[in-house]
This record gives C-alpha cells, structure tokens and sequence, in this order.
C-alpha cells in the first residue's frame, strides 16, 4: 500500500531495526543542553554557546543523528535544506524557514497543506531525491536528509555540506524524530512544547466527543492493487489514539507500517464505526471509486451508517509532523463531532 518511496523503506526499515532503535536515541541523548535526561559525555555545551568556543551566533555541536553517526551542525543553523516532507513539517513548526524543500509525497509539487508556509521557497528535486546542483545553490549550512538510506546520495550531500543527518530511524514515530529535528536546530526545548500542546489539545478533542467518544475507527490508504489498513502506531493512527479513540480488532496490531493490500473477498478488515479512506495517486482514486459499486463495499457497517470520511492521502499516510497531525486531527473531529 505503501508509495514506491515508502514500500522500498519499509523494508529497509526492518531489515536494520537493532541499529535504529540506538539511533534514535543517540539523537536526544546528544545535544540536549539542559535535558535532564541526557548524561552522555558528548552531551554539548547549553544551548546559546558552542561545543567548539565561540558564542550564540557561531560554533558548532556535535549530536548524533537518527542512526547514531556522529554530526557537527551549526549551533545556530541559518540555511536550512530540507529532503521531506516531515522534514518540513517539523522545521515550519519550529519557526524555522527552509532555504530549499523537496516536493511532497506522491506529488510534483510541495504538499497541499505547507503551501501557504513555503512560497517562495526554492524546491530542490523530489521527495528523497534531490538534484545536486540546486541544492549546492541553495548553500545550505545543515541539510535534513529525513529517512534517506541512499549511502551514496548520503555522500555527495555531505560533500555540499558535513552537517547532513538522517532524521527520521525505521522505528521512530513522528514525535521522537522531531524531538530530534529540535535538537538539530536547537530548539528542542521548544519542540517539546509543541508536542505538549499538541497532545494536551489531542486529548480534550477526544474527551469533548459526545455519541462517538471512544469510537472504532478504521484507516485506510487505497492503492490500485486495492485497500491497506494502517497499524497502531503508524502515524495518523496515533492521533487517533492520542484522542482516545480505538481502532477494530482487526486492526488491533502494534506496528508502525501498512498491511499488505486487501483482495475484495477480505474487504471486511477495513470496517469499523468510521472509515477514514485517503487515496495518493489518481490510479488509487480510481480504483477506490471503481469498489464503492460492489456489492461487498456496500455491506461495510461504515459505508451503510455512512461513516465513510475521504481525507487526504498525502497528509494521513505520511510518517508525520505536528503541522500534519494537527490537520488529522482536525479531520478527525469533525467527523466524529457529528451526532448520528
């Protein structure tokens, strides 16, 4: 169900989960100032000073990126190059204006929802695919490589510059690799916020429901080859559980990926009190208008109650971002604010 992008990682994905999970955390526990959990002895100097001397506006930390190498970045990075689209989302959060953006998942252009945020903003190639040239162009001082597994592209970007980082590791969800962006960008101590809101909003959206608190709700992304559930803990289900929602039993499984696409006579592990369905390409919106006539879509409880909600694929499929979280959930509330 996955895009090309997102079926080639997931494989990768898992096939180096040992090493991520000590990324991941290498990328928090380096470069936290004053976190009280970090007591690593690389930690840097606090921020608004350098790990290598001089003050606020120069120098440089050394923190560890998603997949535990070792980064100087500048401590107060200027010219920004972002590879994803969760790159971007975590950056524009932060109050942190890209100098170059990648294009958005599945698109030729940026995502629909950052649009008004990056006008004017010089796109650099295609999502995790950059063209070299125009991202020497840009000048970047950090560039923010999102989950890019590429050794050699990995190469010739730290050749532009040293201070290129995988920011995103196979098992992280949206909120430690921004945590990890943060700190990238040393504003940590703000990214923290900006998840405490979000998840203190989350919460009181949920709680606010009335007939439909606590609701079953399905996720799906529509490919050609037909429908995916998406797991648990991939991203656009845990807004929904942040809010205090749940998902159907057959649905009910701790990952962070999409299950392989459905055939029509299994059509039923998509239902659920609500139906969230979200499409990326136009070979997928086709497909799912195609289904909506069959007899064994029609028999969906979601679908006869009609609770069948389209959201969007480019937004709801991603691995996420407070930007885009905020957008599901919003999605999310308006659905379920409904009375019937």
């Amino acid at each position: 169900m996955p895009s090309s992008h997102h079926s080639l990682a997931t494989a990768r994905r898992r096939a180096v989960r040992l090493l991520a999970v000590a990324g991941a955390a290498g990328l928090l526990l380096t470069g936290c100032g004053s976190d009280s959990d970090s007591k690593s002895a690389d930690k840097p100097a606090a921020p608004g000073t350098s790990a290598t001397g001089g003050d606020a506006g120069g120098g440089t930390r050394t923190i560890k990126d998603a997949v535990g190498t070792a980064i100087q970045v500048p401590a107060n990075p200027k010219r920004v190059v972002v590879l994803t689209q969760e790159d971007l989302d975590a950056v524009l959060a932060l109050g942190v204006k890209p100098v170059g953006i990648t294009n958005g998942q599945g698109l030729d252009k940026p995502p629909a929802y950052l649009a008004d945020k990056v006008k004017g903003i010089e796109v650099v190639g295609n999502l995790l695919q950059p063209v070299m040239d125009k991202v020497i162009a840009a000048k970047p001082d950090l560039i923010l490589a999102g989950d890019m597994q590429d050794e050699q592209v990995l190469k010739q970007l730290r050749k532009i510059t040293p201070a290129t980082l995988v920011t995103m590791a196979p098992t992280d969800d949206w909120k430690l690799s921004f945590r990890g962006i943060g700190n990238a960008v040393n504003k940590l101590d703000q990214a923290n916020k900006v998840i405490t809101d979000y998840e203190a909003k989350a919460k009181k959206t949920g709680a606010d429901l009335t007939v439909n608190k606590g609701a079953a709700v399905s996720i799906v992304r529509w490919n050609p080859n037909g429908p995916s559930w998406m797991e648990k803990r991939q991203f656009a289900s845990g807004v929904a559980l942040d809010m205090g929602l749940t998902r159907p039993k057959s649905q009910d499984k701790d990952g962070n990926a999409h299950a392989p696409a459905l055939s029509l006579e299994k059509i039923s592990e998509i239902d659920g009190d609500w139906l969230f369905l979200g499409t990326l390409t136009s070979d997928g919106a086709s497909a799912l208008k195609e289904v909506q006539d069959k007899p064994a879509f029609k028999e969906l409880t979601a679908v006869q109650k009609k609770h069948v909600v389209t959201v969007d694929g480019s937004v709801w499929s991603t691995r996420g971002g407070p930007l885009a979280a905020d957008v599901v959930l919003g999605d999310l509330n308006k659905a379920l604010s409904a009375t019937s």
